[in-house]
């Protein structure tokens, strides 16, 4: 019995050595991409790399102003079509400082989580879908309402509910709950 324990304790540590090895490789081997101007960690949350994007300030604020916060440094795993400051630019004048409103947070949660995949779809697990669908995916969102993926080129697009179309600029941000893929265009349900 006493051998056991020393040999059971060995292969323990030999074990959570050569996971702690592999996932250590992993991190390694994915390079840290630059997300507006900041280096994107994959140690860190989804909340926890967007804060440090001058190109996601205004997808920042409105992610506070919906009370999101804890949801996406929670354990998930999420995909997250992040849009850009200049993605809510093309919006109509006035729509994002209506929608941070306390009385509008509501309608900010309905259109920030239509962002949102339960999961961890990277670029090639969307594109397989896409093959998998004859030249299509459905992608459910949290809000509820699907996303339809499509491939233009080597361009990932995202058809809305209403018909309108973003663009994945920046794939395969990997985060420690998730992926973010940065898009072009804010998405509507």
């Amino acid at each position: 019995m006493r051998m056991l324990k020393p040999a059971a304790a060995a292969l323990a540590l030999l074990l959570t050595s050569s996971v702690g090895i592999a996932v250590a490789d992993e991190a390694m081997s994915m390079k840290d991409p630059m997300v507006g101007g900041a280096a994107m960690y994959p140690s860190k949350t989804i909340v926890g790399n967007a804060v440090n994007s001058k190109d996601h300030t205004t997808l920042v604020a409105a992610v506070k102003a919906a009370g999101l916060v804890d949801t996406l440094n929670g354990p998930g795993p999420f995909t997250v079509f992040a849009p850009t400051n200049e993605a809510f630019d093309k919006l109509p004048k006035g729509t994002v400082d209506t929608l941070v409103k306390p009385e509008n947070k509501a309608t900010l949660t309905k259109i920030l989580t239509y962002h949102v995949i339960a999961g961890k779809l990277d670029s090639k697990a969307i594109a397989a879908k896409i093959s998998d669908g004859g030249g299509k995916a459905t992608l459910t969102t949290v809000q509820g309402e699907p996303l339809t993926a499509t491939m233009d080129g080597k361009t990932l697009v995202l058809t809305d509910a209403k018909g309108g179309t973003s663009k994945v600029t920046i794939a395969d941000v990997y985060q420690s709950n998730g992926v973010i893929h940065v898009v072009d265009t804010v998405l509507m349900p």
